[in-house]
């Protein structure tokens, strides 16, 4: 019977040995070390009385005892919450609920947990170590972790995945590795690492430096170059709009990144003109990846990919129409997909479940096509969401709070290209009749409520919003201004 995740965490830093296989603060930490404060880690959990099932929030950062805690909770099966930075107190309060112990880089920086405990990090890892390889008590069918999506809805949802799903996971399984995977893994020599390990994309890729024999190196601050050039980085992973801004930057003041082998984008879509462009500046870097919280990796296209496509998927995936039905290639559609790593559905939201999780199959809600070599193209989003810093934000609540405002008869959402963070809020309203709506007042109403990330950059006043044939509110005219 195959061990469960992260049994194969622990054999890989088992075999690592001596080897380093993470740089932080000025320190390197072997693999035989990184072991140890996972043992350590393991036995604190467990003498507070941590095992199968129970909740363990992180609100940690990207170094090597936050990756040792991250594993242990999973080693000794708990079901993992990644708390990240920049959520409201109530947010915090509805993702740590039901949550029994809360593990963070200082437990005076967490709130009051009134129904829960929360243990310093560095308290937890000074627990005994006792040599010996912790036993995996994760049980297949439990939630291993809860992925949290942005929360512009008011509160983050959260999505479920299993031991059995993190254990069909490519990521730590170098024999599953799909193509594109496999020629991204031999440039992980130094992969740049920053912000937290509680995300799920910064661990996988973490996760797949270490099985392909390479290290982690933590960069604080993350300031792009000078980072890259700072940790001597061959590979790390950007937004589109980091993306941009570090093309940006090398054009107007280049410094020497001949090292840099792989920037891996990922959150947001890449308009091929800014792929070219990067490509031009940068070189054959940039691995264009495709997929969602709820399914991980859908694909990936490697630099020498054209420009625009996403690559052959690795994963099922079906285009289909309307009514369900698989299209033929070369026809958009709805991209339904199955993973092995998928989520089983939404933490305690079975109607929402209902809606996505159909069959086996994940209904992304993104629009694409595959061509006759079948390679993925995305065409459009069904869903209405504007993604902010790699984010996704659904306009729909920011509408809802800002027609609250006593400024404001209707309001309309809309996503614009922003360089600074890859989309923004442009906000469209109809005023109330002898009002003038104010941009501050109104940026500052969704602050307070939805996070900065949702409050509109830009807005448009108009005296009523353009309808489709249907009757319904059409935001294709409003962008375009017909």
């Amino acid at each position: 019977m195959t061990e469960q995740f992260p049994g194969a965490v622990l054999d890989i830093l088992g075999a690592a040995g001596d080897r380093t296989v993470f740089e932080h603060a000025g320190r390197e930490v072997s693999g035989a070390e990184l072991l140890g404060c996972v043992r350590r880690a393991v036995n604190g959990l467990r003498q507070h009385g941590v095992g199968p099932g129970d909740g363990v929030a992180m609100l940690l950062g990207a170094g090597p005892g936050a990756f040792a805690a991250i594993i242990a909770a999973h080693v000794v099966g708990a079901r993992v919450v990644g708390v990240r930075p920049g959520l409201t107190g109530e947010q915090q309060e509805h993702v740590l609920r039901g949550v029994g112990v809360t593990v963070a880089d200082r437990s005076d920086g967490v709130g009051d947990r009134r129904d829960g405990l929360v243990l310093a990090l560095g308290d937890l890892l000074a627990s005994a170590d006792d040599g010996v390889r912790p036993r995996v008590l994760a049980r297949s069918d439990d939630v291993a972790r809860l992925l949290h999506t942005s929360g512009s809805t008011g509160f983050p949802k959260a999505c479920a995945q299993t031991y059995a799903a993190m254990t069909a996971s490519w990521v730590h399984r170098p024999g599953a590795w799909p193509p594109a995977v496999r020629e991204l893994a031999g440039r992980l020599d130094r992969f740049l690492v920053f912000g937290t390990l509680a995300s799920q994309v910064m661990m996988e890729y973490g996760l797949l430096t270490l099985a392909a024999g390479g290290t982690l190196v933590t960069a604080d601050p993350s300031d792009f170059p000078a980072a890259l050039v700072r940790h001597r980085a061959t590979a790390s992973v950007v937004t589109a709009a980091r993306l941009t801004r570090l093309v940006a930057a090398q054009r107007g003041a280049p410094v020497d990144l001949d090292g840099l082998r792989a920037l891996m984008v990922s959150g947001s879509p890449l308009e091929p003109g800014r792929l070219r462009e990067a490509a031009e500046v940068l070189g054959p870097v940039v691995f264009h990846g495709y997929g969602q919280t709820e399914t991980g990796m859908i694909s990936m296209a490697t630099p020498e990919e054209s420009a625009g496509s996403l690559g052959v998927p690795p994963v099922e995936l079906e285009v289909r129409d309307s009514s369900g039905r698989p299209v033929a290639h070369g026809t958009d559609g709805e991209l339904f997909v199955r993973t092995p790593s998928q989520s089983s559905g939404y933490w305690q939201e079975p109607a929402l479940t209902a809606e996505v999780f159909r069959d086996g199959w994940v209904a992304t809600r993104d629009l694409g096509r595959l061509d006759a070599a079948g390679r993925l193209w995305l065409t459009g989003r069904i869903r209405d969401v504007i993604i902010v810093n790699a984010n996704v934000h659904y306009a729909g609540p920011v509408e809802r709070l800002l027609a609250v405002h006593p400024s404001v008869a209707e309001a309309y959402v809309v996503a614009v290209p922003d360089d600074s963070t890859g989309e923004a809020v442009h906000a469209f309203v109809v005023p109330e009749a002898g009002h003038t709506p104010d941009l501050g007042e109104l940026r500052a109403l969704v602050t307070t409520s939805l996070g900065e990330a949702c409050a509109p950059t830009r807005l448009t006043l108009i005296d009523e919003v353009p309808l489709t044939a249907a009757g319904k509110p059409d935001k294709r005219r409003l962008v375009s201004g017909s």
